[in-house]
């Protein structure tokens, strides 16, 4: 494997000059969903939930009204994902000229609710789950992304997570309601939920991770090296378009298989994330070819990726993407391809 091609025990050299550049790296992420189905709960006869295969209305949608929702994941930042939106709300109608029925406030709120989204790859590898609770739709609040709705955005605090989420926090809101969801009963069968159809959604987060996936440093600069002879790229010997390179990071989150917190990962098998690893430099995408945890350590991860064959000569800017996630970027020394 590249891995074992190239990560050779130098590595045990190099940890004493290893710096953890851990840090807050706040990042805005959009999620698509479909398919997206909420169902009131208007039946006290628990023999009857669950139970039509034809679509059911719900007997009222009134203010103190509660229901819960779902929807498939389809895609995160524009890329194919997998998954589940579950939603869990109370009508509350917040306004302040209320009609009959509806809660005089001075805000303009229509939910109080819960979010949840469990984000898998388009495989089906899980990533994590993240989880949101405050007042939905009306309008963004301040230091919001500009991408929310004026008026349905909702006003959500991301109070945690788990796996390549683990510790998040943020906000988050709806960026557009394409098609309405769908409302129905608890009689309901929500097996046939794809089939009977549903909303589609996008959201944007305002992730503020623990602890950002960063680029490692020793005392020369980024621990990114030669894949060939493992040397480090320097302004001596300088890195050179389409060569590939192997790059020393921490916080690309969990792996598979797994390892519990503050253990060592395994020299076999080799245990590789399972959120999605992305690299760009000065703007553009490299190609990763392997991104796994080295061996023997905690929190270190090998990235061995191919820098673009168009990539210019001079400094250029290398940044890594975790689970969406991205590091602070580093610069390296770009020579031109006979350097």
């Amino acid at each position: 494997m590249l891995h074992r091609a190239f990560a050779i025990a130098r590595i045990a050299v190099l940890a004493g000059a290893v710096c953890c550049a851990f840090g807050q790296v706040p990042t805005v992420i959009q999620i698509d969903i479909e398919n997206y189905a909420y169902y009131y709960a208007d039946n006290p006869d628990y023999s009857k939930l669950a139970g039509s295969q034809q679509a059911v209305a719900p007997v009222s949608t009134k203010t103190f009204s509660s229901f819960i929702g779902l929807a498939d994941i389809v895609q995160v930042n524009g890329k194919p994902a997998k998954g589940t939106w579950s939603i869990r709300a109370t009508t509350i109608n917040y306004t302040p000229t209320p009609q009959p029925g509806q809660a005089i406030a001075d805000t303009t709120r229509n939910f109080f609710t819960d979010w949840v989204w469990e984000i898998q790859q388009e495989d089906g590898t899980p990533i994590g789950t993240i989880m949101a609770t405050g007042l939905g739709f009306g309008p963004p609040p301040p230091g919001s992304p500009l991408g929310l709705s004026p008026t349905a955005a909702s006003s959500m605090a991301i109070t945690g997570g788990t796996g390549a989420f683990l510790g998040i926090r943020g906000q988050a809101g709806f960026s557009a309601i394409t098609v309405t969801g769908r409302a129905a009963s608890v009689s309901e069968d929500p097996s046939m939920r794809r089939a009977l159809g549903g909303g589609t959604r996008s959201f944007l987060l305002t992730l503020i991770p623990l602890a950002s996936p960063a680029i490692l440093s020793g005392n020369a600069g980024p621990l990114v090296l030669h894949a060939e002879d493992f040397s480090p790229v320097s302004s001596k010997r300088p890195a050179v378009p389409g060569e590939i390179v192997t790059v020393f990071a921490s916080g690309l989150g969990p792996t598979n298989p797994g390892v519990d917190p503050g253990q060592a990962f395994p020299a076999s098998p080799l245990a590789t994330p399972n959120s999605p690893i992305q690299a760009t430099v000065s703007g553009g995408s490299a190609q990763v070819l392997y991104a796994g945890g080295y061996p023997g350590a905690t929190n270190v991860y090998q990235v061995n990726l191919q820098l673009p064959p168009t990539l210019q000569p001079g400094m250029a800017t290398l940044q890594l993407t975790s689970a969406w996630q991205p590091s602070m970027p580093v610069q390296i020394p770009v020579g031109g391809a006979g350097h």
